[in-house]
């Protein structure tokens, strides 16, 4: 099984790199931004799948990222575009940092995540009325930088070299995600998240490691936020705006919030949905909705956990059925085996 797996990652990488070599601009363009919202729904699902925290406003700490990078860019400034992705993820995480001591020693649950709603909506109201950010206009003509190592440069101005340059950010960016949540950190958010109190009585500073990550989710918002804003090449305060913060809720719900790769297969799954509906005008958001909803109730754990349920069935099916017998099914579903 472990054999099919590693083949499966393999083929969508091999399908994610090649992206330019067969599909037209239009397709490129929404491949980047799915590559953008996989980093946003693996942060926010760090906090909601594996901490058992749920926050509302997680586009704010996606804003704080895409506005510091494309500020920079469209300055002028002059530093180094890695340099820059790093600020925004330490921005993103300094953000977080505040918030959660404010909010996590004092609420959990619903609570916060109302309050996270209402300091992102906060956050995008400040933004509109900055005159140095645009205004409810923006950041427009962002331009594609240069990406320098030193002993290299290569030019991310046109769309596919940035693509690229998309694919391997994201890449470690969901490496690093998935080395912290399997590891022993990340177990540990499992246990709090199952059952806080015990976790506690075991000797765990359980308000630490939720804020910690808090930090670590904000921080790699952030620096989600400041890959997107020179893809996008504009950045709005509709990006730190409530509906941006549910994308990443819906696709870790749909793909199956329990799972690492759930987010992952949720935003692939609404990218794929929101562009097959895109030419129902004013059926568009019923025909997605209705889809969404008959996925979430015949899948409650998401598409993930509905793939592991029937390979589940099937192995235990196919160690029932051994050799010299025949598997038939009784009235009530259950395996009945008969002797050759």
């Amino acid at each position: 099984m472990k054999i099919i797996n590693a083949v499966l990652f393999l083929a969508c990488l091999a399908v994610m790199f090649t992206v330019p070599l067969w599909a037209d601009q239009g397709i490129l363009f929404i491949a980047g931004l799915v590559l953008v919202e996989v980093v946003f729904a693996l942060s926010w699902n760090l906090l909601f799948g594996f901490t058992g925290l749920a926050s509302f406003g997680h586009a704010a700490f996606f804003a704080i990222g895409a506005y510091l990078c494309g500020y920079a860019l469209r300055a002028g400034i002059g530093a180094p575009f890695l340099l820059l992705i790093l600020a925004a993820g330490v921005a993103g995480a300094v953000a977080a940092v505040l918030t959660g001591m404010v909010l996590l020693r004092r609420t959990t649950g619903i609570h916060l995540a109302i309050f996270t709603l209402a300091l992102a909506e906060i956050l995008r109201i400040l933004v509109g009325y900055s005159t140095a950010l645009g205004r409810e206009d923006g950041l427009a003509s962002i331009p594609r930088p240069s990406l320098e190592l030193g002993f290299a440069s290569f030019n991310l101005a046109s769309g596919e070299a940035y693509y690229w340059f998309l694919c391997l950010a994201a890449t470690v960016i969901a490496a690093f995600l998935w080395l912290v949540c399997h590891g022993p950190f990340g177990r540990i958010l499992v246990s709090i998240r199952q059952d806080p109190e015990r976790t506690t009585f075991m000797g765990i500073n359980v308000p630490a490691y939720r804020l910690a990550a808090f930090t670590i989710s904000g921080a790699t918002s952030g620096m989600a936020g400041a890959l997107y804003a020179p893809w996008a090449q504009i950045v709005t305060p509709e990006s730190a705006h409530w509906i941006h913060s549910t994308q990443p809720m819906l696709a870790s719900l749909l793909g199956g919030a329990q799972s690492f790769w759930g987010p992952v297969v949720g935003t692939v799954l609404f990218s794929i949905i929101n562009y097959s509906t895109r030419n129902l005008v004013g059926l568009s958001e019923l025909v997605i909705g209705a889809v969404l909803l008959v996925i979430v109730l015949a899948a409650p754990s998401g598409v993930v956990g509905l793939v592991r349920e029937l390979r589940r069935r099937l192995s235990a099916r196919v160690s029932q059925t051994g050799p010299g017998t025949e598997g038939k099914v009784g009235p009530k579903g259950k395996l009945v085996q008969e002797a050759a």
